[in-house]
């Protein structure tokens, strides 16, 4: 009984590396940008690429459930470097989750982690943007099996040992075999759900160095802005001005004497004026370089 009670619990954190995460779900706006539970579908689509994602009762995974798909595939990343075998199923405990994104370990937590699983595991997710070389036809969850294992104490209270789940196909093919894993910047979690999207496009854009030019419609729609264009213009205009995306540096160049390309379709303006099109420019924000001491 003791060794099938130790492999029940055999535990795959606590996570020593980084937290990473796969390319295409930094690029792509597979979550939703809210805390609470967000009711409506979502969809994504350029010439090349499409996202549907359909909510479950408790509604579309976000961008703060998506700290649980990224804590998985840090650790998988981190078993693949050592060289140990793996497969799509992680246990974890809650409080190494916690203990990683920045959350506290109150009773709350434990209720939001629990949404949170349920939300993954319903909200139905269908792509064309291939993962191991192999596309799938209909829909796919993040989590095709989660489940938080309890043991009862003394006193018959439940307490919470270890959350167990299982990695869709298609997210295991995608870190297993194409290998496109980045890191993220370790005051990620501190950050709000579009400065988190922002900072997502731009380590999964600027990855080989060069800087983002990208009109202001264009990067709402990849960040996966669900309000009107003239709101995130407000929004990239605060960001601008703050530069607090970590690592790379936000410039809004609005120009008055352009032609805006698609601004007008998101929201009515008055018999003649035209909204000022804008775009953004993100750079690699250089290292800061040390100083050599002088010399006597």
């Amino acid at each position: 009984m003791a060794s099938a009670q130790n492999e029940l619990f055999q535990l795959d954190s606590p996570l020593l590396g980084e937290i990473r995460g796969e390319r295409s779900l930094m690029a792509f706006p597979f979550f939703a940008l809210a805390k609470n539970a967000w009711m409506k579908p979502l969809a994504y689509s350029t010439p090349t690429v499409s996202i549907e994602v359909r909510p479950s009762a408790r509604g579309v995974a976000t961008i703060y459930d998506k700290e649980i798909v990224l804590y998985i595939a840090s650790l998988m990343a981190a078993k693949m470097e050592a060289g140990m075998s793996i497969s799509q199923d992680f246990t974890f405990t809650a409080h190494d989750l916690f203990s990683v994104t920045g959350a506290n370990h109150s009773a709350r937590s434990y209720s939001r982690l629990a949404d949170a699983l349920e939300r993954l595991q319903g909200t139905q997710i269908r792509t064309n943007i291939e993962a191991g070389g192999e596309g799938e036809e209909g829909f796919f969850s993040w989590l095709s099996e989660a489940r938080l294992q309890y043991a009862r104490t003394g006193s018959g209270e439940k307490r919470l040992k270890a959350v167990k789940v299982r990695l869709c196909d298609w997210l295991f093919r995608a870190i297993l075999r194409d290998r496109q894993v980045l890191d993220y910047a370790s005051t990620y979690f501190q950050l709000g759900p579009i400065e988190r999207r922002i900072y997502e496009v731009a380590r999964s854009s600027c990855a080989d160095g060069e800087p983002l030019d990208i009109d202001l419609s264009l990067l709402k729609l990849q960040t996966g802005f669900q309000n009107p264009l003239p709101n995130f213009r407000i929004a990239m205009r605060q960001i601008a001005a703050a530069n607090a995306i970590p690592d790379y540096d936000i410039q809004m160049i609005e120009d008055a004497s352009a032609t805006s390309l698609s601004e007008t379709e998101d929201a009515p303006r008055k018999a003649g004026r035209r909204p000022t099109p804008a775009r953004v420019i993100i750079t690699r924000r250089a290292a800061p370089t040390l100083e050599a001491a002088p010399v006597d």
